[in-house]
């Protein structure tokens, strides 16, 4: 296992939490730039994992406004239709097109190439998110309750 991930096996899945990035408990990765201000958002390990292959990503355009627990993008499996709630208030900077011919890049790097959307917080640090550590406990539970269904 690499330094960059923290990793926890629960049933047969193994979950993969990045360790620079900071976490909603909803599942929703945050890494800002501090160079820019500028954070790349994206669903961690085990929220893509959990949900299913991706078939459709819906996306806000860049200059929209997000509330934090609103809406931030909408993501379609074989199995839900998730809807992704923004961490904190701000402003879509970037949309990750790529998503739109390959929204399986979500499945496949979840903290690289699937990102979903770039955003400037109205406010940092972003009340409310979890450092990795703390995000694998939130998960690592979230998993185990899956797991015992």
């Amino acid at each position: 296992m690499s330094q960059n991930y923290l990793e926890t096996t629960v049933d047969k899945f193994i979950f993969r939490v990045k360790v620079s990035c900071l976490y909603s408990e909803t599942g929703v990765w945050v890494d800002l730039d501090p160079a820019s201000g500028v954070a790349r958002l994206g669903l961690s390990d085990y929220t893509q994992q959990s949900s299913g292959d991706v078939a459709f990503v819906s996306l806000p355009e860049p200059g929209d406004a997000v509330r934090a627990g609103k809406e931030l993008a909408t993501v379609e499996t074989i199995k839900v239709d998730l809807e992704v709630q923004a961490p904190f208030d701000g402003e879509i900077v970037a949309a990750n097109e790529a998503l739109e011919d390959a929204p399986e890049l979500i499945n496949q790097d979840p903290y690289g190439r699937g990102w979903l959307v770039e955003m400037r917080p109205a406010q940092w640090p972003a009340a409310g998110l979890l450092s990795a550590e703390q995000y694998l406990a939130v998960m690592t539970a979230q998993a185990e309750a899956e797991a015992a269904q």
